[in-house]
């Protein structure tokens, strides 16, 4: 444990934050490419070393993988291979033959999603008129008006409004033909852009509802019947341009920024016009240059998907905290006035459900004013528990602003979504261009079992009948088998995890049901080598939840979860805790990465959208163990003074 510290606190920023890399799946060097070659930009350099880091990654099948070890993707693959040809190599190359066979064998580029066929539409290789229809008169929807853009997810929202922009003027560049890939349609392009069809067996259906208003939009494009189109680009350039403000870019997340540079042209701003060159730069700061290693022997340059400075540190704290540093650390002031530094005071998006409320909590990033989240601010106030600040009048009048905020983000079944209130209308996963699988933003047991946590941190009880709903919303939620699913973190380990730790922490006791039959789930999905792993493949298939290696992470949150539900004396615990300290380096750390060479990678234990976007965040591997162990060595303590009386 104390070389754990030691370790975290050298890994501490010298402004007193923590901000551990993203790594995510080759899709963001291939954008990355893409984007440059679009908008004829970017270092020459960088873009090949781009291509070299995106080329590591590639299966024996010639696909690649939304994670290590996971099953080819058919959208990430056609990315990739695309990016490669722009990048100049030729289609007989034998790294593209298998990659092209294998997307042949999986439907070809029409199987792609949405997303994926916008990109290809800007660079001349797939039809806009075959594209679902995404027009930015979306955004004059009043915010009373059942469909209006604020009842989809935030980080849709942000994507969305950008790419409306990119479909109604429609950028084209044309590349030399042999950067094509006519050769990825199954028949001939012209045999294989198909739109999408209706369901003949449910016709009055929501899906065949918004696929004829689709094809009505389509029609009226080609024609050029849009009253509308310059009142609703103006007002999504206005949304646009307000929410790159007092942010690392728009969301500051990776396809939100993309999009937002590309959509800068397409309404006809310079490449030196202030707006541009600020999106350019807070997307090139997600790039991170590698020199050669000893893996792998050519620098590369990766991309990650956005980065997490808040998070980290909340958690870094909270874990040190709980470890014995001392409250007074000045190590660990520095880091929480940093945090306070970064409170939310202005009125984002998620004012529009919740009016009446003061502003407050935290975002993820550096900065991100218009979306802050509920699971950023339960763990900061986590955090700040474990802090004496000087500064203690005002910490505590931040943190009464931030639960004030909290319970009024609380939808009505009693749980917590991440960025909106009550983001739960089913209907829009009907939309066509929804096949990317994160149009809402429902309430979630992970995020509403931390946030018991940190309610019975400051003093909140089982008699609170906004507790008592978030209870109930738990219990109803729980699987048949004991589990927890897991929204934010892989998968039903992190969900059962967090759950159990905010059950014990707002004071349901060890020997409910409910605890006792998800501790037993916990017991059996251990690993023969005492550890816990599960894969992102539990998304696609529940079936195997709670499979796959082990990971210093996941064993980690097994470990919590079971000593939540009261077991610290089982075989399992001794077992787990046993395969974190055998596992643990001599300069305090964890490994968690899988691979040689040059396909080292690391497991991926976090979730961005599930079954379509995964993370690995790297201090989890560092935090978290730290955490168990403690919270194994105080229950151990408590055992033996019981004893002892």
């Amino acid at each position: 444990m104390q070389r754990s510290c030691e370790h975290i606190l050298s890994r501490q920023h010298p402004e007193g934050f923590w901000d551990g890399e993203l790594e995510a799946d080759s899709m963001l060097e291939a954008d990355y490419i893409f984007l440059h070659k679009l908008l004829d930009a970017g270092d020459p350099g960088r873009l090949k070393r781009a291509f070299t880091e995106m080329m590591r990654f590639q299966n024996e099948d010639g696909s690649w993988s939304l994670y290590p070890g996971g099953p080819g993707n058919i959208s990430l693959s056609v990315k990739c291979y695309f990016a490669a040809k722009l990048m100049g190599v030729p289609q007989d190359d034998p790294r593209l033959t298998p990659c092209r066979e294998w997307i042949l064998a999986h439907g070809g580029v029409v199987a792609c999603n949405t997303f994926t066929k916008m990109y290809l539409c800007g660079l001349g290789q797939y039809d806009y008129d075959a594209v679902p229809a995404i027009p930015p008169e979306i955004v004059l929807f009043p915010n009373w008006f059942y469909f209006n853009i604020y009842e989809i997810s935030s980080w849709s929202r942000s994507i969305i409004v950008p790419l409306a922009i990119i479909y109604a003027k429609k950028p084209f560049k044309k590349i030399p033909p042999e950067q094509g890939i006519d050769e990825l349609f199954v028949g001939g392009r012209e045999n294989s852009v198909l739109r999408l069809r209706m369901d003949r067996k449910n016709l009055f259906s929501w899906r065949n509802f918004f696929l004829l208003l689709d094809r009505i939009t389509h029609m009226a494009e080609a024609v050029h019947i849009r009253p509308l189109r310059k009142i609703a680009l103006r007002k999504a350039e206005k949304w646009m341009l307000e929410r790159m403000e007092m942010t690392d870019g728009l969301g500051a997340i990776y396809p939100a920024m993309l999009n937002a540079i590309i959509a800068l042209r397409c309404l006809g701003y310079s490449e030196d016009d202030p707006q541009v060159i600020r999106a350019r730069d807070e997307f090139e700061k997600l790039g991170i240059e590698q020199g050669p290693t000893a893996d792998v022997p050519e620098p590369t340059f990766r991309m990650q998907p956005c980065v997490s400075p808040v998070w980290d540190t909340a958690q870094a704290v909270y874990a040190l905290g709980e470890a014995g540093v001392p409250r007074d650390d000045p190590r660990m002031i520095q880091a929480a006035d940093w945090m306070l530094s970064k409170e939310v005071r202005h009125r984002g998006d998620w004012s529009v459900k919740v009016p009446k409320t003061e502003p407050g909590g935290w975002y993820f990033e550096f900065a991100n004013e218009f979306y802050p989240d509920t699971d950023d601010t339960g763990q900061v106030l986590l955090a700040l528990g474990k802090v004496d600040n000087p500064r203690e009048r005002y910490q505590h009048q931040v943190a009464q602003r931030a639960i004030e905020w909290i319970f009024a983000m609380q939808c009505r079944n009693g749980g917590w979504g991440s960025f909106d209130k009550d983001n739960t209308k089913m209907i829009f996963q009907y939309i066509p261009f929804a096949d990317h699988n994160a149009m809402l933003d429902p309430p979630t047991v992970d995020i509403t079992g931390r946030i018991l946590e940190m309610l019975a941190t400051y003093g909140y009880t089982r008699s609170d009948k906004r507790v008592q709903k978030a209870i109930r919303f738990i219990f109803d939620e729980q699987e048949p088998d004991g589990s927890w699913f897991g929204r934010w973190g892989v998968n039903y380990i992190y969900g059962t995890y967090l759950v159990l730790r905010g059950l014990e922490a707002i004071g349901v006791d060890h020997n409910e049901p409910q605890v006792q039959q998800a501790a037993e789930w916990i017991r059996m999905v251990q690993n023969p080598d005492g550890g816990w792993g599960e894969t992102c493949g539990s998304y696609d298939d529940p079936k195997i939840r709670g499979v796959g290696p082990s990971t210093p992470s996941q064993t980690a949150w097994a470990l919590l979860g079971l000593l939540a539900a009261g077991d610290d004396r089982s075989d399992s615990i001794a077992k787990g805790v046993r395969w974190l300290l055998t596992r643990q380096r001599a300069d305090g750390s964890w490994d968690e990465t899988t691979g040689t060479g040059r396909t080292r990678q690391a497991l991926y234990t976090g979730t961005g959208f599930p079954r379509v976007f995964y993370l690995a965040y790297t201090l989890y591997r560092q935090y978290f163990p730290l955490l168990a162990l403690t919270t194994y060595k105080r229950a151990m303590e408590r055992a033996n003074g019981a004893a002892s009386h």
